[in-house]
């Protein structure tokens, strides 16, 4: 039996929270295990900035736990989970929660692969989700499916948005078509429609998450990051995306708003350029947590928060330091897995 066959259905991030959950980096899974400390205080600051709308459950391995609990000791709204763990991307390992709207919770279980092999070992990620259902005592669902949660978003009333780029990726579910895959969203998230962008920001490793490029910001509304420079490999796919959503349809049939935020500047490190994105920004209770870059992106950065500012007035916008962990592949939306409320 699915999800759907007993109404449940992922809610669209900006739906209240019980909480929000992440877990600690892990120095020797770390791309630049020397910016340890540094990734760190960048854990700490977005844990604390979650913290002040909700509560934040930490997830740590045993051996970590009074390292971590040092840098929340005046921060009563995070709390810790110790369980085994490989890497630090939750929203990537964890579990995707679907509700049924009578106060009933369930945890949907994908499969999990390291983004397609990339980071070995990832055993102990791939069992992160079963355990922490389990200390919850939430419903589980194993679902069949290599897939990440950065590479999807809802809008609460049937429709994903996703990208070709990962979820149809050979290094995910090689013998899955573009049909058997949609069967499974439909059947573990209630959805009724995938709407398929091309491709995610150039360089991204994980393959096109979708949360680097786009989101719903309300049903029938989406924010896309786009880039002006044709010179920029993220033009191109930039103005794929404006001309696929431009002519989309959503679940209700709707034509979709689009609303732009300009990508800041690139920046790379040791010959790599980094994936900078507004769009990796997370829904909080009442607020939005947004990542900015500084420096050469002060004025990009002061733009996204407009944007921000204007489509969601009546939610507090707190930045956070995007540099600090962006390095190791990801940023705010990456760390973070939300729990709904029912």
């Amino acid at each position: 039996m699915y999800p759907k066959d007993l109404n449940y259905s992922m809610p669209p991030e900006w739906a209240p929270h019980t909480r929000t959950f992440l877990s600690w980096p892990v120095q020797t899974s770390m791309v630049y295990p020397d910016d340890y400390e540094a990734v760190c205080q960048g854990y700490a600051e977005i844990a604390k900035a979650i913290a002040e709308f909700e509560p934040v459950t930490m997830i740590v391995n045993p051996a970590d736990a009074e390292f971590v609990r040092s840098f929340f000791t005046e921060s009563p709204n995070v709390d810790l989970l110790t369980i085994p763990h490989n890497d630090a991307w939750f929203r990537d390992n964890g579990p995707t929660f679907v509700v049924d709207g009578q106060g009933g919770i369930a945890g949907v279980n994908w499969r999990f692969n390291a983004w397609g092999g990339k980071y070995a070992p990832w055993d102990l990620d791939d069992n992160v989700a079963p355990q922490l259902l389990e200390q919850f005592g939430v419903r589980r669902f194993d679902a069949p499916l290599v897939m990440e949660g950065g590479s999807i978003h809802v809008d609460g009333e049937g429709t994903l948005l996703t990208t070709e780029e990962c979820l149809l990726n050979t290094n995910r579910n090689p013998d899955m078509t573009r049909e058997q895959i949609e069967d499974y969203l439909r059947q573990y998230l209630n959805i009724s429609k995938v709407i398929w962008l091309k491709q995610g920001l150039s360089g991204d490793e994980t393959d096109g998450h979708v949360d680097n490029i786009a989101c719903f910001a309300a049903p029938g509304q989406i924010i896309l990051q786009v880039c002006d420079d044709p010179e920029d490999d993220n033009y191109a796919i930039t103005q794929e995306n404006l001309r696929i959503l431009g002519a989309a349809t959503d679940a209700q049939g709707r034509k979709l708003e689009i609303i732009k935020i300009q990508q800041p500047p690139i920046q790379s490190y040791e010959d790599t350029r980094l994936t900078l994105s507004y769009l990796n920004f997370y829904f909080v209770n009442d607020g939005i947590i947004l990542p900015v870059f500084g420096g050469s992106a002060a004025q990009t950065d002061q733009l996204a928060e407009q944007v921000l500012s204007k489509t969601f007035p009546n939610r507090r916008i707190l930045t956070v330091n995007g540099m600090a962990i962006i390095r190791e592949g990801g940023n705010v939306h990456c760390t973070t897995q939300q729990m709904p409320a029912v």
